[in-house]
């Protein structure tokens, strides 16, 4: 026979004094009472701790060791408890990486959503990319100058966990005799133990060609063969050198700017690529559009968004100072400022004729951008006397910002990191926008509109955007999407219900406040379809209009009517009127509370004919 209460002997936790109290399950409960009256010392220290700490020791020794074990409440017995979940009022994460979109799993249908229905879009031509064939894939590596040495791989395994072990023993078998694994090649038969805890990269080896007549035919076998071992995909990766034509495009690691491949490799694709400019997306999968995974984060602010930069603001925050007076606020670390930068500015005041006495904001603007930035590459005199002897240098100057960034790159002390930190701010990373993803994900696109652009909308205008975007899709595509949508439409409108229409998607979730978090955890645990589950809330009505506050319960009751036992720690009256059981603790705080001095359905409370006894 099933339990109907959750019944609690001899709970003494805190200032209860010894409650005995049947409350009943699958209800909608409200404990009430003044502060301090021992509200949360029932629902959350006695109740949800002991519901918490009997489910953690149903664990095995091994999943134990890595949750926290919570202390048994000080109570003579609990029975018809269930697992439960504690939504208090505290901000759900500080990690940057953590969003609004992805707290509620929003952003997780949305990844789907883009790498089942989206469209890859090249860049240069504004058109969607195609699929290649092979006979383009030959064209283009034959078009490579003659002479030139290259590996056609098959990337068999992608940043993936394992060792792979049948796997090297099943490519052996059919004929391959080298592979690449993390960046270096080996003979299959000596290939590494791999450790399955870390993510690794293999390349089958097909062939190793060097460009020339008469090669297209093996060409074309050796693509075939690639092609079908790793999916459609296949990597040309030139021996020496880079592909022509991205002498340009490399930086100093050797990788095209803003997309993170290797300069010397050209990806080749049955599925996505630009006949025209060449733009390849290897494979469209979610983790291409996740900003928490290499595969998809910004190469430039990984996946942040956002890069910490020196502001212009905060090095020089009093422009009525002068040079001499201590305008640069991280060079001046003494007063008088240090000597050696003060030489350093005297020689560009010689050099770029200005004083040093003149205030900053008498300085002309090409004169404080030199001071701040550098002369560009052009070198000039630097003079400094070091006691007796004087000595001059003939270089080009970094600039004060470029002067605070080598020094907090070369720097091993802690201190100097946060005494340079204090000049920086957050600044949308310039290569992504603030979109946190790299060029290949935006270049994904459902009914015109990328993955950031419904990420960058309010909880209100996301709910309308995706409620049309069904018309926008074809046939075929509507198929795909029905079900994704209905999940983001859900958890939309679960946002939306209790009063987090304005809340944008991107919003980090370090920067809500107690009672906005609280809300997502609650629209994210109705999203999840969860029953027979014991929640425990503190006072979710907080921060909340009271024209939201109807929402609000509306949600409590669909958590309820989902097959759920819901505790609430609140004040409101609304709250207390909806409960289908009331608490009231009292009668008054500290050692005078911790007594029931009612319980039961409201009309009941109000109808006894016994009064309360007067508050102490």
């Amino acid at each position: 026979m099933s339990l109907t209460h959750i019944k609690v002997r001899g709970a003494r936790e805190h200032n209860l004094q010894g409650i005995d109290i049947d409350l009943p399950r699958d209800k909608l409960i409200v404990i009430t009472g003044l502060s301090g009256s021992g509200k949360s010392s029932l629902a959350f220290d006695t109740i949800y701790a002991e519901g918490q700490r009997r489910y953690v020791e149903s664990l095995s020794a091994y999943a134990r060791q890595f949750l926290e074990m919570m202390q048994k409440p000080d109570v003579e017995h609990i029975e018809g408890l269930s697992p439960a979940i504690s939504i208090e009022q505290k901000t759900t994460s500080r990690n940057p990486r953590s969003t609004v979109a992805t707290v509620t799993e929003i952003y997780d249908y949305m990844r789907l959503l883009w790498a089942r229905v989206g469209v890859p879009y090249s860049p240069a031509t504004g058109e969607p990319i195609s699929a290649q064939t092979v006979t383009q894939m030959v064209d283009r590596t034959m078009a490579l100058p003659e002479g030139t040495r290259a590996f056609l791989l098959a990337p068999v395994v992608q940043g993936r966990k394992g060792e792979y072990r049948k796997e090297l023993a099943q490519w052996q078998k059919d004929g391959f005799t080298r592979v690449r694994i993390d960046g270096e090649f080996h003979a299959i038969e000596d290939a590494p133990a791999l450790d399955k805890k870390y993510k690794h990269d293999i390349e089958v080896v097909v062939d190793r060609i060097v460009i020339k007549a008469g090669i297209a035919t093996r060409l074309a076998d050796s693509f075939e063969t690639a092609l079908k071992l790793a999916d459609g995909l296949a990597f040309l990766d030139l021996a020496d050198g880079v592909v022509p034509g991205r002498e340009e495009e490399t930086s100093g690691g050797g990788a095209m700017k803003g997309a993170g491949l290797p300069a010397n490799r050209i990806v080749f694709s049955e599925k996505f690529a630009c006949p025209v400019s060449g733009f390849t997306i290897a494979e469209i999968a979610p983790r291409l559009f996740s900003f928490n995974a290499p595969q998809g984060a910004c190469p430039d602010c990984d996946g942040l968004g956002e890069r910490l930069e020196f502001d212009e603001q905060l090095v020089v925050p009093n422009e009525a100072l002068s040079l001499k007076q201590g305008a640069i606020v991280p060079w001046a670390k003494s007063n008088p400022p240090s000597p050696y930068y003060m030489q350093v500015l005297s020689s560009l005041a010689r050099a770029y004729d200005f004083s040093l006495d003149t205030p900053w904001n008498m300085l002309q603007a090409d004169q404080r951008l030199i001071i701040l930035h550098g002369t560009g590459g052009m070198p000039v005199q630097l003079t400094f006397k070091d006691g007796r002897k004087e000595y001059s240098v003939t270089k080009p100057f970094e600039g004060v910002v470029g002067n605070l960034h080598r020094r907090l790159l070369q720097t091993d002390s802690a201190w100097m990191r946060e005494e340079l930190s204090k000049f920086q701010t957050a600044q949308p990373c310039e290569t992504c926008n603030g979109a946190r993803l790299r060029p290949e994900a935006l270049c994904v696109k459902i009914a015109g509109a990328d993955i950031a652009t419904p990420t960058r909308m309010s909880v209100g205008d996301a709910l309308g955007w995706f409620a049309k975007v069904d018309e926008k899709l074809t046939e075929q595509q509507s198929q795909i999407a029905k079900a994704i949508l209905k999940e983001i439409n859900e958890r939309l409108g679960f946002l939306n219900n209790v009063g987090l229409d304005y809340l944008n998607l991107d919003r980090t979730s370090g920067t809500l406040s107690g009672g906005e978090s609280q809300r997502i955890r609650l629209a994210s645990q109705i999203g999840s379809g969860l029953s027979g589950v014991l929640y425990v809330l503190d006072e979710p009505s907080i921060g909340l209009h009271q024209k939201d506050n109807d929402r609000l319960l509306a949600t409590l009751q669909r958590l309820r009517d989902l097959g759920n036992t819901v505790i609430v720690v609140e004040h409101d009256e609304d709250a207390i009127r909806t409960a289908d059981w009331v608490v009231d603790l009292g009668p008054g705080a500290g050692v005078h509370g911790g007594r029931v001095m009612a319980e039961g359905p409201l009309a009941k409370i109000i109808k006894a004919k016994d009064r309360l006894p007067p508050i102490i």
